[in-house]
């Protein structure tokens, strides 16, 4: 009986040399992952830079729309306007409500007459605002690209209800302040005799300086999504907010009483701060 064959090498061969009959090195495939993911990136991005009403207008159809919305808005104003002014006395009453025991006096023929003319326009303009800011988004939109509408939704409504919370703080929180010093301070030497005009301009100027005054996060909301400054600038300049905010409390509000304009000031300063972190929140 024979015993089985057997392959063996023949001599003065180098068994290292020898590879497995049948075993092939695996195919390296490049790995295209990457180059589809940065592909779909770049598509995105060209997509998102898009306008969707890309509509060629020469500089005369842009004068002639934006005349039309002017228009528009100015027809609102004075609706609102017109409508305020027939129910002017009970926003007469309300505004004067802050001012606990004080007499109003009509010092001239017609002051309060033209009082009510003034608070009705104020009235008749924020009530038309809705109005007038729609008008200003349809100018503008046919500009924006697919990536600028995205912010414009959150953007005009931050800045109404922020107008709004700065009526709403002035109304509740530094006019009665303001009163109640000026009350104060002078009750034992004088009666509180007040002129009406004196006092709606006071209030007035001071409600809607505050309420613009409580914009500075859309401010810096704009200035972080353009490129501007960064959230990190905008936390490293605190010291000069301090600053501005004392700057600002001073200039924007008409008393000189430290009450109010630390109120205002110290409002301005949340504000600049809760711009600052709604920056860092999207990422600039």
């Amino acid at each position: 009986m024979t015993p089985p064959e057997t392959n063996t090498p023949p001599e003065g061969s180098d068994n290292h040399n020898l590879a497995p009959v049948g075993l092939k090195e695996p195919e390296v495939k490049p790995n295209n992952t990457a180059q589809v993911g940065d592909r779909q990136n770049l598509e995105d991005d060209d997509y998102l830079d898009q306008s969707p009403d890309d509509v060629e207008m020469s500089i005369f159809d842009h004068l002639e729309e934006l005349r039309m919305r002017i228009f528009y808005s100015l027809i609102a104003g004075v609706v609102g306007i017109i409508g305020c002014f027939i129910v002017v006395k009970p926003i007469v009453q309300f505004l004067e409500v802050p001012a606990h025991g004080v007499k109003f006096l009509q010092l001239a023929p017609g002051e309060y007459f033209f009082v009510t003319i003034k608070v009705a326009a104020y009235s008749g303009f924020l009530l038309a605002s809705p109005f007038i800011l729609y008008q200003i988004v349809k100018f503008v939109l046919p500009g924006l690209t697919i990536r600028e509408r995205r912010f414009l939704g959150p953007i005009f409504l931050g800045s109404t209800v922020l107008f709004g919370l700065g009526l709403v703080f002035a109304y509740f929180a530094i006019v009665p302040a303001a009163l109640k010093f000026f009350i104060s301070y002078g009750s034992e030497v004088v009666e509180q005799a007040w002129s009406i005009e004196q006092y709606f301009e006071f209030v007035l100027l001071l409600m809607f300086s505050t309420a613009l005054a409580f914009q500075i996060p859309i401010l810096q909301f704009l200035l972080g999504i353009s490129g501007i400054v960064s959230s990190q600038q905008m936390f490293s300049g605190w010291r000069y907010v301090l600053l501005g905010a004392a700057v600002l409390g001073a200039v924007l509000t008409p008393s000189t009483d430290p009450l109010t304009q630390s109120l205002l000031g110290g409002a301005v300063v949340a504000l600049y701060l809760s711009g600052s972190f709604v920056v860092k929140l999207i990422g600039r």
